[in-house]
């Protein structure tokens, strides 16, 4: 017996459909949560990688760190054993210096009693100095950690050299000498190179390439002014494109502004250094910006021709 037919209603035409559409919808929401899954593991994977790599990155840093500390801890003991050595040296040359004026003093007095008592004393003389240098010597080896031989030293005939290297890095130099230039002691040469050469360094660090330094040495009978005037302010406008004199009345320049950069004291390891080695020699240090401009050091020596670098301790005139 067969079962008649039924024709579906237009209900459950409508059920068929509705279940149809709500199935596609069912799907494409379990696709898009699974997608949404996937990407936040994704995501949670970069991220644990990020912090293992950061966590290893870290570590590494700490021990470098350590490993600095370490050295910079030996470094220091190391210098503070040099130091040791040096004072002790340096006492042990003091004495001798000391004991070579006394014998000295003793020759000339015996060249006018006794022409051979003076050639003892001058042999004396002779012998200590010798034990003097040599001392001198360890001390300078100790403080530099290796042989130093003094001739290699800088001093005023290096300065055109220096000139050409400044050059070749992108300062400009300008060089102009006045008065009657007289033979200095090598540590007074060495004093003004030495702050010939920061001060030039500085204007090609702080200006940049482009900058010109103006350097001018004006002699006098016994001493001597080394001045150094840059446009480094003005050179890093045009550097930039900019028109240096707009920029400065941009900033509103007074004259308080002037007497501030005249007065002020600029501070920094290479200001200090330029100043100690001035006043060493009995000189005055001056350092100042120019606003607008540049920047300006100026070391004035009145007494170096005859200056022993020891403050108030001139060597006579010959």
């Amino acid at each position: 017996m067969t079962t008649p037919y039924r024709r579906r209603g237009e209900g459950e035409c409508e059920m068929d459909a509705w279940l149809d559409a709500n199935a596609t919808t069912l799907v494409v929401v379990l696709a898009a949560a699974s997608a949404a899954l996937l990407l936040l593991a994704v995501v949670l994977l970069a991220l644990w990688r990020h912090s293992r790599r950061a966590a290893r990155r870290a570590v590494r840093e700490r021990a470098a760190a350590q490993r600095e500390r370490l050295d910079l801890e030996l470094q220091l003991a190391e210098q503070g054993s040099r130091l040791t050595m040096v004072r002790e040296l340096h006492e042990i040359a003091v004495h001798s210096v000391s004991v070579i004026a006394t014998q000295a003093e003793g020759a000339q007095y015996a060249a006018s009693q006794d022409p051979s008592a003076a050639t003892r004393s001058a042999a004396a003389i002779a012998a200590a100095a010798r034990e003097t240098l040599a001392d001198l010597r360890r001390v300078m080896t100790v403080a530099r950690g290796g042989e130093v031989d003094a001739d290699e030293q800088p001093g005023l005939a290096n300065v055109q050299e220096l000139f050409r290297v400044m050059r070749d890095a992108g300062l400009g130099v300008d060089f102009t000498e006045t008065g009657s230039s007289h033979e200095l002691r090598h540590g007074a040469e060495l004093a003004v190179y030495r702050i010939l050469q920061e001060a030039l360094s500085n204007s090609l660090d702080h200006g940049g390439p482009g900058t010109t330094a103006t350097v001018a040495f004006t002699w006098t009978d016994d001493g001597l002014k080394v001045l150094v005037e840059d446009d480094g302010t003005r050179a890093a406008a045009i550097r930039n494109g900019l028109d240096p004199y707009a920029e400065a009345q941009k900033q509103g320049y007074t004259v308080d502004d002037d007497l501030a950069a005249l007065t002020q004291a600029p501070n920094g390891r290479g200001m200090t250094e330029m100043r100690e080695r001035t006043e060493l020699f009995g000189g005055v240090f001056e350092a100042h910006p120019v606003p607008g401009v540049g920047f300006t050091v100026q070391a004035v020596f009145p007494s170096l021709r005859y200056h022993n670098g020891v403050h108030g301790v001139p060597l006579d005139r010959r």
